[in-house]
């Protein structure tokens, strides 16, 4: 077995390689940029190499600098992660011929299936499912009619030079075939000076899941069952789970055996993904194969036991596969949320800065759940500009589908951060949803379920409730550590702008007593986790654990539990009715102002003092993340001042542009 092994790679997934290579005995070697000298996979490995500064381009993406840094520590082989040079089939075969064990596909395998038309090319003729369609010329509306009954309705119209949207039209019948085969042609040929189209099977509420194969240097082939990843933003995934709730055993049984027929056919050596997409009838259609581990992967490990890690490293170094496909069996279910440093309340703008506070989830056997939570950040940790903003893939494992929400929803409940914005508000609604519940999903499921973007959700009653308890047992805390303690026993509690009147008293079992407009609920005493200065409050209300994340304010608190979040404020009824008579604040005018919807750096201002500027035009240029956001003007104008210039770091809602 290899005594070294090199990670070409970076963040949690460096981590997650790291803990497998000590499982195994096998020393690591972390290459690092100048960003992420101060890593937690830089800690945790047995030797570290800077190989260049901060951006991919000039350190993770450079071969030469990796292959250096194999020779200067001796490792015998790269495990390249994903992303990065994890399907460069150039660098697999380098690292080949310079006598570098490659922990991934062989490179004739990565080549195969990295081009769209060879990959199905080999598809069809491993016999795997491909969309219905014809590529060939298409020159009249009637034989568009006669090719569209073959693949069967609904079809997709689409222009061959299309893009942006334009040229596509969906036919239901052969009167929508024969007109819209008129329109796409005519725009077509006026958006891309091309005519041409062609049909393909349009798949009605899509959904995606992809089967995991794993094979080894001796022609074997397996596959680990699928995992369902329609849960998507902008093409990107956000939740995955395995199994499927879509697939059955027989569809299940034949899309895996459709899978290692591809793997096959393109001697595949490693772990990789299939990926389909289905129709809700049961249907599916390949659509590429991913030649690496994937990031959704511990799913499938928690429902398998199987380490793909492991697996990989095992058949790099030429071994057998230690198990046959009729050794394998589902077992349970898992979830996984990507923890984003994004802000779901700003369109999911990526967020930057320090990690100030970042309390996770105790991992393992929980009772009714097992958590797992893969992360390469640490509190304290910096979130950088120059890569992908997650900051964990956090799992809930259960023997049912039902069960496996809820430990994720209770294991998103107790992962709190500061210092970035984060999305586990918008994964706990998710979570909340009986739409999810009863795993109705499609790819647009983010669209539909929240078409005009994500705000939050107003506390229901049992919500309401919590919140109530957590502020009313905050509020005893702090007075009797302060040595100020209360003998009043009614109180009105304000959630909002909301006041809901309640009684407070013990009994016998010193369990706290909070009488809701007559209907009691019991808070244990101690089962409650929490004193002045945390930022999460753990207790159980009528029996029900709940963890809220909470805020001392001037008048009260903040209090966020899963996506609803609201001002609590505990109050004597005489300063509840004066309460309610004050007029509420209005919020800054900033119609003239353009503002920074996230912290970055400025590329450019192309506006000057002075300008006259009409609606649309661009005013400033913000890159984060590795994505540059154009701000353009909301409203005709002359620049009046300008806040900012090229190269200067920005907050979120700093003034870049003022209007006169």
């Amino acid at each position: 077995m290899f005594k070294k092994i090199l990670i070409a790679n970076r963040g949690e997934i460096a981590v997650r390689i790291i803990k497998t290579c000590r499982k195994m005995g096998i020393a690591t070697v972390q290459v690092y940029s100048e960003a992420d000298a101060g890593s937690l996979a830089v800690e945790m490995a047995d030797e570290a190499v800077l190989i260049g500064p901060a951006p991919a381009a000039q350190s993770y993406l450079l071969a030469d600098r990796i292959i250096e840094a194999v020779r200067q520590t001796g490792a015998e082989a790269i495990h390249p992660g994903f992303g990065f040079l994890s399907e460069n089939a150039g660098f697999a075969r380098r690292l080949r011929d310079e006598g570098i064990a490659f922990i991934g596909p062989n490179p004739e395998a990565i080549e195969a299936m990295g081009d769209k038309i060879t990959s199905k090319k080999f598809a069809a003729e491993a016999g795997v499912s491909t969309v219905p369609g014809h590529m060939g010329l298409i020159e009249t509306p009637e034989e568009a009619v006669r090719i569209a009954r073959e693949i069967g309705y609904p079809v997709m119209i689409k222009a061959s030079a299309g893009g942006g949207g334009k040229g596509i039209r969906v036919a239901e019948s052969d009167a929508d075939m024969a007109e819209g085969f008129a329109v796409v042609k005519a725009e077509a040929l006026n958006a891309f000076g091309d005519d041409r189209v062609f049909l393909e099977k349009f798949i009605v509420d899509p959904r995606h899941i992809e089967i995991q194969v794993l094979g080894d240097k001796h022609g074997n082939v397996v596959h680990l069952f699928e995992r369902e990843c329609s849960i998507q933003r902008r093409n990107q995934k956000v939740i995955e789970e395995a199994p499927s709730p879509l697939l059955d055993e027989k569809t299940r049984a034949e899309m895996g055996a459709q899978a290692v027929a591809l793997a096959k056919a393109v001697n595949y050596d490693s772990a990789g993904t299939v990926e389909f997409v289905a129709g809700q009838d049961k249907s599916f259609y390949f659509l590429e194969m991913n030649t690496r581990l994937q990031v959704e992967h511990p799913v499938t490990e928690l429902i398998t036991g199987v380490d793909l890690v492991e697996q990989m490293i095992r058949s790099a170094w030429g071994e057998h596969l230690a198990f046959k496909q009729d050794d394998l069996k589902i077992d349970g279910w898992a979830i996984e949320s990507r923890i984003y440093a994004e802000d779901p309340y700003r369109g999911f703008l990526p967020s930057i800065g320090r990690l100030v506070r970042y309390e996770q989830p105790e991992e393992g056997d929980q009772g009714d759940y097992t958590v797992r939570n893969d992360s390469g950040v640490r509190e304290g940790d910096e979130v950088s500009m120059f890569y992908d903003p997650m900051i964990a893939k956090l799992c809930a494992w259960a023997p049912t589908r039902d069960g496996a929400i809820d430990g994720m929803a209770r294991a998103l409940e107790d992962t709190h951060l500061a210092g970035v914005g984060h999305n586990i508000p918008f994964l706990s609604a998710v979570m909340d949803q009986d739409r999810f519940r009863s795993g109705a999903l499609t790819t647009r499921y983010i669209q539909d379920e929240f078409p005009d973007g994500f705000h939050g959700l107003t506390p229901s009653r049992a919500q309401a409730d919590q919140m109530i308890a957590a502020a009313c047992a905050m509020n005893e805390i702090a007075a009797e550590q302060a040595g100020d303690p209360s003998d009043r026993t009614d109180w009105i509690v304000m959630i909002d702008r909301e006041p809901h009147g309640v009684s407070l008293s013990y009994d016998d079992d010193e369990a706290l007593i909070l009488d809701l407009t007559g209907q009691d609920r019991s808070l244990r005493l101690e089962a409650i986790d929490w004193r002045p200065g945390l930022a999460q409050f753990r207790a159980v209300l009528d029996d029900q654990p709940f963890t809220a994340e909470v805020k001392k304010t001037a008048d009260g608190w903040d209090i966020r539990h899963r996506a609803a979040r609201a001002r609590v404020r505990v109050l004597s009824p005489r300063h509840a009715e004066l309460y309610a008579r004050l007029p509420e604040k209005q919020a800054a005018d900033t119609s003239k102002q353009v503002l920074s919807p996230m912290p970055g750096l400025v590329v450019s201002i192309p506006v000057a003092v002075g300008q006259e500027v009409k609606t649309g035009e661009t005013v400033a240029i913000i890159e984060a993340m590795k994505m540059q956001n154009i701000l353009k003007a909301e409203r005709d104008g002359v620049i009046k001042t300008i806040g900012a210039q090229a190269g200067d770091p920005v907050a979120a809602d700093d003034v870049l542009v003022e209007f006169e």
